[in-house]
């Protein structure tokens, strides 16, 4: 499979979890293309001031890789500070919360899989 930058789908999403502002949200592989295995494989982006509030992982967990920007991420109770390069992860039954602290948009990757038991 190939797709063009064009022919991802953009999905906006106005104060995710309870955060602020409207995160855009470019799916690189679409539900029925991660075959049961999660439920995101896409690249969110926060413009500055905004986040996505905090929200518990049930059934999953979440992965951000940040590509550009600054971002504050609450790791289930634990405030960092994250820049390029960086991750953090989100294990099933934990929490988490992330805010854009810089001037530019916050770009990250973000994968979301199913936990199997």
């Amino acid at each position: 499979m190939v797709k063009r930058s064009k022919e991802l789908s953009v999905k906006l999403e106005p104060n995710l979890k309870g955060g602020k502002d409207t995160v855009r949200i470019v799916n690189i592989l679409e539900s029925a293309e991660l075959y049961g295995t999660g439920r995101l494989f896409g690249v969110s982006i926060i413009p500055p001031g905004g986040s996505i509030g905090k929200h518990t992982h049930a059934g999953d967990f979440e992965t951000y890789y940040i590509l550009k920007g600054r971002a504050r991420v609450n790791d289930n109770g634990t405030t960092v500070e994250l820049g390029p390069g960086d991750m953090t992860q989100c294990a099933e039954g934990c929490f988490h919360a992330i805010e854009n602290i810089g001037d530019t948009d916050l770009e990250y990757l973000a994968v979301i899989l199913y936990t199997k038991k």
